[in-house]
């Protein structure tokens, strides 16, 4: 029990870190969004977890927009400095974009470097049972350290059973299209082959006539 204990922590940890990115954002006059994008199952519950330098009124404002790949809008704050945290439901099996756009409101007259126009992000994204409040719920259950780690490995257990699942679906839909598209092609090419003998035919048959009337033949 202990080791399948502490597998599950290795396991969680290596996702934690995995989950944990650093990037440095420009501010630029007219910027582009920058994102970081990954996948996440549907009715899923999902945390953005962002910190950042800066201060408001240093000349830049960073915004944040959170969107999936089906179009669906989450989130959006403005002028993010700080510790921020963004919580939501994903609505679809999809991958969800998390873009920080930084925008300089006025020249930085007191830093002349480079560094002095950068905002620096660190993003920290959870999902499933990543994302829940395991403290929350072992004190409103009341339940013992074991049994927390236990409804842990089951909530763990239950998402990669549903991403299996999902894997499944898709490799079923994808086989079903590979097989209407290759039905297709077979047709098409019957379709071809038919048309290229009759226009032979047909050609033989009005050169034939053709000589016959010239009296070549």
């Amino acid at each position: 029990m202990y080791s399948v204990l502490n597998l599950t922590y290795i396991l969680v940890l290596f996702a934690s870190f995995a989950n944990a990115l650093h990037m440095e954002v420009p501010a630029l006059p007219n910027p582009t969004p920058v994102c970081i994008r990954d996948f996440v199952q549907g009715d899923q519950m999902v945390v953005v977890n962002v910190f950042t330098d800066g201060y408001k009124g240093d000349g830049q404002r960073l915004d944040m927009r959170v969107t999936d790949s089906l179009g669906n809008l989450y989130a959006t704050r403005k002028n993010v400095v700080g510790e921020t945290k963004v919580a939501f439901t994903s609505h679809n099996n999809a991958a969800v974009d998390i873009c920080f756009t930084n925008h300089q409101e006025q020249e930085w007259k007191k830093h002349g470097s480079r560094e002095s126009s950068i905002r620096s992000v660190e993003l920290e994204i959870e999902s499933g049972a990543a994302a829940r409040d395991w403290n929350a719920l072992q004190a409103s259950e009341k339940l013992k350290p074991n049994e927390v780690d236990l409804k842990k490995i089951e909530s763990l257990t239950g998402e990669i059973i549903q991403e299996l699942q999902y894997l499944k679906a898709r490799e079923e839909r994808m086989r079903d299209t590979n097989e209407s598209t290759n039905s297709r092609v077979k047709n098409f090419s019957i379709v071809i082959i038919a048309s290229l003998v009759g226009f032979g035919v047909w050609q033989i048959l009005y050169l034939r006539h053709y000589f016959k009337v010239k009296h070549i033949i």
